[in-house]
């Protein structure tokens, strides 16, 4: 497929999207990466992930004008500077750690101060953290319905996901697109001009906002419905394949 657009940015998301299950950058796409930067084309990763668990596969695809971070909590420049950072507040993550102790589900968090989950405790109160994400992991159908309803019906709180059994939780109004438009405003174009990679309910906004959305084929339903078109697996180097429609 050639997408005749004018993409200035290639937005990827990194697990199960430009990362295959062994968490690896396949040689097919680390090539068609530098084929876009050759070409002037930004490719910035945008993830869910924390700059400490992405910034060596960030330094192994060359130098990024931008790196969008916990779905797009923190943006860091070029020289992994932070340049933008949206705060969870505290007591709303108070409730979240209610509903965590109260269902006796897994979780995990991002704050400032690191990154803790099940395996750990807090040193001190949950109040005295600077949070930027929560996140629960839940087998259990039921429980998961029970704390989305309760989540989607407050306002202050984005609600997404990296896989069919997790819940991630941000400050409303962080997401992945608020961050692109950020990175675009500063590189002086819009969205229009983006092309969105991703596989997870964390990647819907930035793919219906984009200028063009592709969804991976182990994409989520919701998400393959929402993009412009479906590329092939994570396994299958459909990041490569995304890349290259549009060079």
């Amino acid at each position: 497929m050639r997408i005749e657009k004018d993409i200035k940015l290639i937005a990827l998301d990194m697990d199960g999207t430009l990362l295959n299950t062994e968490e690896k950058v396949s040689e097919e796409n680390y090539k068609a990466i530098q084929e876009a930067k050759n070409k002037g084309i930004h490719v910035v990763l945008s993830t869910g992930r924390s700059l400490d668990r992405c910034r060596e596969i960030a330094e192994s695809l060359g130098r990024s004008s931008y790196i969008v971070t916990i779905n797009g909590g923190e943006i860091y420049n070029d020289r992994f500077e932070l340049v933008d950072q949206t705060l969870l507040d505290s007591k709303l993550v108070e409730r979240l750690w209610e509903l965590r102790k109260q269902h006796e589900v897994h979780y995990w968090s991002t704050t400032v101060q690191g990154q803790f989950n099940s395996t750990q405790n807090f040193d001190k109160e949950v109040r005295d953290y600077d949070w930027l994400k929560f996140g629960f992991d839940i087998e259990d159908d039921e429980i998961r319905k029970v704390i989305l309803d309760e989540l989607n019906s407050n306002e202050a709180l984005e609600i997404s996901n990296s896989s069919p059994t997790n819940i991630e939780v941000n400050p409303a109004g962080v997401n992945k697109a608020a961050a692109l438009l950020k990175v675009s405003e500063r590189l002086n174009f819009n969205l229009d001009n983006v092309m969105a990679v991703g596989d997870s309910l964390n990647d819907l906004a930035m793919i219906k906002e984009a200028g063009i959305g592709v969804a991976m084929g182990n994409a989520q339903e919701d998400v393959k419905k929402a993009a412009a078109w479906v590329t092939d697996t994570n396994n299958d180097n459909g990041v490569a394949k995304a890349i290259r429609s549009v060079l």
